[in-house]
C-alpha cells in the first residue's frame, strides 16, 4: 500500500474512532483498530479521545504507552521518518511532536513528558530511559540561517544537527532545548532555563543561557577531566 492510500486509511480510521469517549468504549476500540494503521503498536495501549495522529504508518508505539487527550504526533513527510516510543511513556495533554522531513523522533522506555510540551524536527531527536520532561518545555532540533540580512529569515532555510537527552534526566516547567545540544545521563535543568550547550552527566544547571552549578555525585567519585567540563559549563 502506497503513503497515499495508507494516509486515507489512517484519515478514516481516526475520524470514526478518534473521538470516541471512554463511555462509548473509545479506547478499547483504539487499542484493537490503530494496530492496522500504525507501523507497529504494542499490548495494552491507551489513547484517550482527542489524540492526533499524521502519519501513523511512520509511528511504533511500544507496550503500556499513554497517549492523552490532545496529544498530536506528527510523522507525515518523507519514507525516512520515523517516531519510535518505547513501552511504557507517557505523553499528557496537548503535547506536539512533529518529525518534519528525514527525522527520527525516539522516546525511550519510562520517560513522561508533560502537559504542553513541543519536541520537533527536522534534526532527530533520542530521549533516554525514565527521563522526566515537564510541562510547556520545548526540544527544538532545528536552527534558522539568518545570515544574510537582505533575505527574509523564512528564504533562508535551517540547520539540524540533533538533540540527545540521555536516561535518568529532569527537565524543570517551560526548560528550552535548542539543537546541537547533548544533556549528559542524570542530570537536572532548572524551570525556565535555555539549554544551548552540552551539559555534562549528573549535572544541575540553571539559567539563561543554562550553566552548571553543581554536579549529583560525590566529589570523590568524579576525575579531573569531569571536573574540567563541569567548571567550563559554569563560567
Amino acid at each position: 500500500m502506497n503513503s497515499k492510500m495508507k494516509r486515507l486509511q489512517e484519515v478514516i480510521i481516526t475520524d470514526l474512532l478518534g473521538n470516541l469517549p471512554a463511555i462509548a468504549l473509545g479506547p478499547k476500540l483504539r487499542k484493537l483498530i490503530y494496530k492496522s494503521i500504525f507501523k507497529d503498536m504494542g499490548k495494552s495501549v491507551y489513547i484517550q479521545n482527542g489524540v492526533e495522529l499524521l502519519g501513523a504508518y511512520n509511528i511504533e508505539i511500544g507496550d503500556g504507552v499513554h497517549l492523552f487527550k490532545g496529544v498530536r504526533v506528527d510523522a507525515l513527510g518523507n519514507e525516512n521518518n520515523k517516531i519510535t516510543i518505547k513501552e511504557g511513556v507517557a505523553i499528557e495533554r496537548n503535547v506536539d511532536i512533529g518529525a518534519l522531513d528525514n527525522t527520527h523522533i525516539y522516546i525511550d522506555k519510562g520517560t513522561f513528558i508533560g502537559v504542553g510540551a513541543s519536541v520537533a524536527g527536522p534534526g532527530n531527536v533520542k530521549i533516554g530511559k525514565r527521563c522526566l520532561i515537564a510541562a510547556r518545555c520545548g526540544i527544538f532540533a532545528n536552527n534558522h540561517k539568518y545570515a544574510d540580512p537582505s533575505r527574509y529569515i523564512a528564504d533562508q532555510g535551517v540547520t539540524c544537527q540533533g538533540i540527545t537527552i540521555e536516561d535518568d534526566c529532569w527537565l524543570g516547567h517551560a526548560v528550552t532545548v535548542v539543537d546541537g545540544v547533548t544533556i549528559g545521563k542524570g542530570s537536572v535543568i532548572g524551570a525556565g532555563a535555555v539549554v544551548t550547550k552540552d551539559i555534562p552527566p549528573y549535572s544541575i544547571a540553571v539559567g539563561t543561557p543554562a550553566r552548571v552549578i553543581k554536579s549529583r555525585l560525590p566529589e570523590d567519585s568524579i576525575n579531573s577531566k569531569d571536573l574540567e567540563i563541569i567548571s567550563a559549563n559554569s563560567v
